[in-house]
């Protein structure tokens, strides 16, 4: 995310959230190949295309936060496998809250590779995403707004070459 992304809703929750962000890349295998789940954020966050994301709450380990994110946002709950170490990076979110002045947090976003069945169901919930894709790798990063999440999906493309 660039450095002076702005969240224009999220309210007093800013104030209390951890400065640690997790970064989740579905991905499934079919007929020999990779595909990557991305999710289009609804109009009012912007409109774009990402990965699962999300914060970690309070007393939560990555791999917990990275479980609650995936099933809050997808429905997925069977992760076949967890790949990490993929891609970190650091960022600065800016919200505004109408009684406030505009607030800035510095966060660390940690990417992951999760791979789920070939046979997995998305189920949005629709409070953050309005649409989801599962793409070969070139259309994914075709897709992809944020540099730091196309270099994730590149470092786990080429991770999952080896």
């Amino acid at each position: 995310m660039p450095s002076n992304f702005i969240y224009p809703s999220l309210a007093f929750s800013f104030i209390m959230r951890l400065p640690i962000q997790i970064e989740a890349i579905l991905l499934k295998r079919i007929d020999g190949g990779i595909e990557y789940l991305l999710l289009k954020t609804i109009p009012r966050r912007g409109g774009f295309w990402q990965p699962i994301t999300g914060g970690l709450e309070e007393g939560e380990t990555k791999r917990e936060a990275l479980r609650r994110e995936v099933k809050e946002e997808t429905g997925i709950e069977n992760i076949i496998k967890v790949i990490e170490g993929v891609h970190s990076f650091e960022f600065q979110v800016r919200s505004s809250i109408e009684t406030c002045q505009p607030l800035t947090m510095h966060l660390k976003e940690y990417a992951f590779g999760i791979e789920v069945s070939s046979d997995e169901e998305v189920i949005l919930d629709g409070k953050e995403h309005s649409e989801y894709r599962w793409c070969n790798f070139e259309k994914a990063l075709k897709l992809l707004k944020w540099k730091e999440n196309k270099e994730a999906l590149k470092k786990l493309n080429e991770i999952l070459k080896r």
